[in-house]
C-alpha cells in the first residue's frame, strides 16, 4: 500500500520549501488558505491568505539567509488531511536551533486551506524568532 495522496502533496511541499520553489507552494496553497503558526514572535498568530504565508516564508529566509530546512521523518494521510512531522533546523545571527514540528495540513482540491503547527519546545522556538 503506498502512501495517501495528500500526504504526497505535502512531502512535495517540503521539498519545495527547502529548494525555495515558490512556484511550487504557490500551486499547493490556496488563495484563501489559513495558517496557526504557534507563539509570540513576529511570524507569529493567524495568517489569512497565500501572500500573507508567503510573507511569513519570506521573512524566515530573510532572518537566516535562507538555511532555514526541513529534514522530513514522517507523513500521514487522510482524504482531507495530512500530518508532516519534521526536524527543524536554522541558524540566525550566529545561533544555531534546531526543534521538532508536527503540522496539520487541511486539503481541498488538491491544495492547503489551513494548517496548524506544532513545535517541541515554543519558549526556545520564540526565543530565536524574535
Amino acid at each position: 500500500m503506498g502512501e495517501h495522496p495528500n500526504a504526497s502533496l505535502h512531502r512535495r511541499g517540503h521539498r519545495a520549501f527547502n529548494a525555495g520553489d515558490m512556484s511550487t507552494l504557490s500551486e499547493l496553497f490556496a488563495d484563501d488558505t489559513v495558517w496557526h503558526w504557534p507563539g509570540k514572535s513576529q511570524i507569529s498568530g493567524d495568517l489569512t491568505g497565500k501572500e500573507a504565508v508567503f510573507q511569513a516564508f519570506g521573512k524566515l529566509n530573510e532572518m537566516t539567509g535562507g538555511n532555514i530546512k526541513l529534514e522530513d521523518r514522517d507523513f500521514l494521510g487522510s482524504d482531507d488531511r495530512s500530518v508532516a512531522l519534521s526536524r527543524v533546523t536554522a541558524t540566525r545571527d550566529g545561533e544555531t536551533i534546531e526543534y521538532n514540528m508536527c503540522e496539520v495540513l487541511l486539503w481541498r482540491d488538491g491544495q492547503v486551506v489551513e494548517e496548524w503547527i506544532f513545535l517541541d519546545d515554543q519558549y526556545a522556538y520564540d526565543e530565536f524568532w524574535p
